[in-house]
């Protein structure tokens, strides 16, 4: 009889161990197997949350098919400890053990609010933005100026810049000023700190920068610097044979005012090669950019168009009158100005006009420039009468 039972017993536990084992296998699979989620989500983890929370977000929004199993997954790959806070994009299809790296990997935030600190030539704008996860597109749920806010910013910015998980970038456009920059930054409020000083011109490298609540302004200076210094240096020692610059700051100069002259990318090293050429006629550069800097010093727009008097007056900065660069950058230039005028195109001409495609005509000697130039005149008193 005992033998009949410890037989039976036997049987029973193997049976077991066979079940235990499926479950283990199949639970397994579950853990690793495509998801239900049929579409992108965005996923929220506030700060002290716990994976049982998260857990049950997720079962919540059809992204995993079993609580249980994916708590007990966690536990398994030793990640429970791991879990971080912010907004992660989670993938149609993503599997448990997919989306428990996605949360414990660390790094900044993939989706949810993004305020975007536009600091443009003309203005600085401030966006709050919110990624659609289903069409990987931004949508602006509040904008402003600083420079020009009345009163308190506007709620919806105020709430969002309080959230832990919300991102903050600064944009920075080709062309801006030091000056400019600086002023921008300093009506930043998410940001800390002072700049002791303006830095020097065509020393910030216009780009998009990542950053924290309360980041230290003079930090974020100092990493534009660090950058630009980086840019140059490589567009330096990829440079053109025979250019006609002492050392790597003339050439920032020139990009400076390859940026100032024309927005389209395809002309940049078309006009670069009109200045280098000019230079190397001995011939002044004669480009209104240089002169408008010397009468703004870069704060600002002109506003205006300049007077006779004004490109007749001798400063360091009219290139009517001066036979070379003017002494510095007259903003800063982006990586693409910098390697335009350190690499221009070859080509003939001594001058350009715009030709009201938001273009320029260019031309080899004066009597084709001065057609052009009728052209475009003809081009201003339409658009007047208009």
């Amino acid at each position: 009889m005992w033998r009949n039972i410890a037989s039976n017993a036997l049987s029973l536990f193997i049976v077991g161990l066979i079940v235990v084992v499926g479950v283990i296998a199949w639970g397994k699979q579950q853990y690793t197997a495509e998801g239900p989620l049929s579409e992108t989500i965005c996923l929220r983890v506030e700060r002290g949350s716990s994976f049982a929370r998260v857990a049950e977000n997720l079962e919540a929004q059809g992204a995993i098919s079993n609580a249980s199993i994916f708590r007990i997954g966690v536990e398994y790959s030793d990640k429970a400890s791991a879990l971080k806070a912010g907004s992660f994009l989670v993938q149609e299809g993503a599997s448990m053990d997919q989306i428990v790296d996605i949360v414990t990997r660390g790094g900044a935030s993939t989706c949810g609010t993004e305020i975007l600190y536009r600091v443009g030539v003309l203005a600085a704008v401030v966006q709050v933005r919110e990624l659609d996860p289903a069409t990987q597109e931004y949508k602006i749920t509040a904008e402003f100026k600083p420079a020009e806010l009345e009163g308190e910013a506007p709620e919806t910015y105020v709430e969002k810049r309080a959230e832990s998980d919300t991102r903050f970038r600064i944009a920075l456009a080709e062309g801006v000023t030091s000056w400019q920059v600086v002023d921008s930054l300093t009506r930043a409020d998410f940001l800390s700190g002072e700049v002791p000083s303006i830095p020097a011109e065509g020393s910030l490298a216009p780009d998009s920068y990542e950053v924290k609540l309360d980041s230290d302004r003079a930090a974020l200076i100092a990493m534009m610097q660090e950058a630009q210094v980086e840019i140059l240096a490589e567009a330096w020692n990829a440079r053109a044979a025979d250019l006609p610059y002492a050392n790597a700051d003339e050439a920032l100069v020139m990009a400076s005012i390859v940026e100032k002259e024309t927005g389209l990318a395809e002309e940049r090293r078309q006009v670069a090669s009109v200045f280098v050429n000019r230079l190397n006629k001995s011939m002044r550069l004669q480009t209104d950019p240089t002169v408008i800097y010397g009468i703004t010093k870069g704060q600002g727009s002109l506003g205006r168009g300049l007077r006779q008097s004004e490109l007749r007056k001798e400063t360091p900065y009219n290139t009517y009158v001066i036979d070379a660069l003017p002494p510095t950058p007259i903003a800063n230039p982006g990586r693409a100005a910098i390697e335009a005028a350190l690499n221009p195109d070859s080509t003939p001409y001594l001058f350009f006009v715009a030709d009201g495609t938001g273009g320029h005509a260019f031309a080899e000697t004066l009597a084709q420039h001065n057609a052009n130039v009728a052209e475009w005149r003809k081009i201003e008193a339409e658009r007047a009468k208009q």
